[in-house]
């Protein structure tokens, strides 16, 4: 354990970021799994409702710095062409 004031406060700090953190990127996962069966039940508009949803959440994720701008690019480029290659 710190025994700096410093120090402590910075475990405090990075606790609190990790916390949020998580919570965005749940948020991002429950979106992409929406999408992901909408496409496995093969409801074409269901599914391109939920990949803008999804698409809003990998950018926000992307802003906040929590996700990667090309890993966020490359989820929606997968989840876009699996929606489009519904019949």
């Amino acid at each position: 354990m710190a025994n700096i004031k410093s120090a402590k406060k910075r475990i405090l700090v990075a606790e609190k970021n990790h916390e949020k953190n998580v919570a965005v990127k749940s948020t991002v996962k429950t979106a992409v799994k929406k999408v992901d069966a909408a496409v496995a039940a093969g409801d074409k508009a269901q599914a391109q409702a939920n990949l803008h949803d999804a698409e809003v959440e990998l950018k926000k994720a992307t802003s906040k710095g929590v996700i990667n701008k090309s890993a966020s690019s490359r989820k929606v480029s997968r989840l876009a062409k699996a929606v489009n290659a519904m019949a």
